[in-house]
């Protein structure tokens, strides 16, 4: 029996085990395998395989029972999910329904998951941007949050690092608040974007409309073709997950390069209850998982342990990771772990009519969504009443109508040759919200799913920071669309929208210099226990308000180069 137990023990031993397998997992797997260590990889979702389980990427819009839109009955039974845009009948099966996952919302939140592997890789909008120091110096310079332990000196030639492997569309922009990449060739602007663009250059200082920055292969180099992945084809049907790996997802990338490797173990359909801390030897020795199948609690075991899971869950497996060592959540001693979670400001649109430009038509579809505003707000001085700013997104597009009312071979040419409307302009907001210890989650004390884990309490709002700065983003974006010659301008705040819907969820256990106010240190590193790290959003110190995924690559190989160093020097 003492034979057989140890044989079990050594069964379920690794040098590594990464906590979810989304964009930041994804990279821990591919970074850990590749320096040569077991590592075993934890997903709470089924498995999707790369070109075998995405059962719409090839479907027509008539092949689909009900062209795409959700049932009533659906929406109804899932008020959450379905005010995300993308949850619609070619890929509503990656994302987790309201009942099957529940959670508490002490403020209304829009809590947008998916439980699978590849975890969000698969539905996110692939748009990628740089930080500068403009970013990780605000929190210090302004006077809200801790101080970032890192500057851009610290993370450029991690930026450098997974751009060239993920495969990142751009131009070398020349902006100081937007550091340029290792860019594969960037979507062009279409011809109303093109002269925004000119307009705004002219017209301002400081402010710039660029092409969108995305992680999509416009033009693969051999590193992406020892991938499996081939040229991005413009389908625009991202969501459904893409069989050409034309876009970077976990599926599609790292996971299979960390599966050829030999040394990654992927287990999915594996619930994190919490992380083994051993008070004799001062370390985290492991993981303990539910089955959520058969509901068996087993326990694994690894020298270093990366978690991944996604902002809200991280936190989660956290603050449910209880000793008498940290009766408070694993590295609480600040008590600062679940607070000062912070998100983006989606909350604004400004839409317009174009006159003119109607001897051009668009061509084709632009994976990249259009155009980029990058900040021009409080950048190189305090210049509004509010702290921060936002970027915006920017798209022109051409409406056409055909005349669907003949038949036969005169429905054909009507349908070939649709009648061209106007030009249309719009843009949507990108702010960066303040963390703040009011916005937090915690575990309920009384209520559990169905695994036996505790619900969590999601306490999170806007705040007067947030409406200041949506008032100047409609001001400032419509006041360029009126010089540029724009009418018809439309501004609109959404009314009722809570957050989440960004689904950019950050902080709760942040980086910082000081134990006693933060989670993690320079390294992404539990201060208190060493062999754990964190590199998902749970780790960020603030939002900036670019989007986050390319700084969660860059962190998380960053810091498994940092760890597997320190293992090799015996200090873990």
């Amino acid at each position: 029996m003492a034979n057989l137990n140890i044989d079990s023990v050594k069964e379920r031993t690794f040098d590594a085990i990464v906590i979810g397998s989304g964009i930041s997992g994804g990279w821990a797997a591919k970074e850990l395998t590749g320096k040569g260590l077991k590592t075993l990889v934890l997903e709470r979702g089924r498995d999707v395989k790369h070109g075998v389980d995405y059962p719409t990427t090839n479907m027509y819009p008539w092949e689909f029972k009900h062209r795409n839109e959700m049932p009533l009955s659906v929406r109804e039974e899932n008020p959450i999910v379905s005010r995300c845009y993308a949850f619609h009948e070619d890929a509503a099966h990656f994302f987790v329904k309201d009942k099957e996952h529940p959670y508490v919302q002490e403020k209304p939140f829009d809590w947008i998951r998916g439980y699978q592997v590849g975890g969000k890789s698969l539905l996110w909008a692939r748009q990628t941007q740089r930080w500068s120091d403009f970013d990780f110096e605000g929190p210090a310079r302004d006077g809200f949050a801790v101080d970032w332990p890192i500057r851009y000196a610290d993370i450029a030639p991690w930026y450098s690092y997974v751009e060239k492997f993920a495969g990142i569309s751009g131009n070398k922009d020349g902006i100081a608040e937007l550091p340029d990449g290792e860019f594969l060739p960037g979507f062009p602007l279409n011809t109303v974007e093109k002269y925004f663009s000119d307009h705004v250059k002219k017209t301002y200082n400081n402010r710039h409309v660029i092409s969108a920055r995305c992680a999509h292969l416009s033009k693969p180099e051999p590193i992406h073709f020892e991938q499996g992945r081939v040229q991005c084809q413009n389908r625009v049907l991202c969501q459904r997950g893409c069989p050409f790996g034309g876009y970077f997802s976990s599926n599609a990338s790292t996971i299979p390069w960390a599966m050829k490797s030999g040394n990654m173990t992927l287990r999915p359909f594996s619930v994190v209850q919490s992380i083994i801390y051993d008070e004799n030897k001062g370390k985290a020795t492991g993981v303990r998982v539910i089955d959520t199948n058969t509901k068996e609690v087993i326990e694994y075991y690894a020298r270093i342990i990366f978690v991944n899971a996604a902002a809200l869950n991280t936190n989660m497996i956290l603050l449910n990771s209880t000793s008498n060592r940290f009766p408070n959540g694993l590295g609480n001693d600040s008590g600062v772990l679940g607070k000062y979670v912070a998100f983006h400001l989606y909350t604004a649109t400004v839409n317009a009519d174009v006159d003119g430009f109607t001897e051009f038509k668009t061509e084709g579809r632009n994976p990249a969504g259009g155009g980029y505003i990058p900040r021009f707000r409080n950048v190189y001085k305090q210049e509004t009443n509010f702290l921060r700013g936002y970027a915006a997104g920017l798209g022109a597009y051409r409406s056409s109508h055909a005349d669907s009312s003949g038949v036969g071979s005169n429905l054909k040419a009507s349908l070939s040759s649709p009648k061209m409307g106007g030009w249309s302009v719009g843009s949507h907001m990108m702010g960066e919200t303040i963390p703040k210890e009011s916005n937090y989650v915690k575990l309920d004390k009384d209520q559990k799913d169905q695994w036996g884990m505790p619900l969590l309490r999601i306490s999170v709002d806007y705040d007067d920071n947030d409406r200041k700065m949506t008032d100047d983003y409609l001001e400032q974006v419509g006041e360029m669309f009126e010089t540029a010659g724009f009418k018809n301008i439309r501004k609109n705040i959404t009314q009722g929208k809570a957050p989440g819907l960004d689904i950019h969820e950050m902080g709760g256990a942040r980086m910082g210099h000081d134990p006693k106010t933060s989670i993690l240190n320079k390294w992404n590193q539990v201060h208190t226990c060493s062999n754990v790290f964190v590199t998902d959003g749970a780790c960020m110190t603030s939002t900036a308000c670019q989007n986050p995924s390319l700084t969660y690559m860059a962190f998380t190989a960053r810091s498994v180069d940092y760890a597997v160093s320190e293992m090799k020097k015996g200090n873990l």
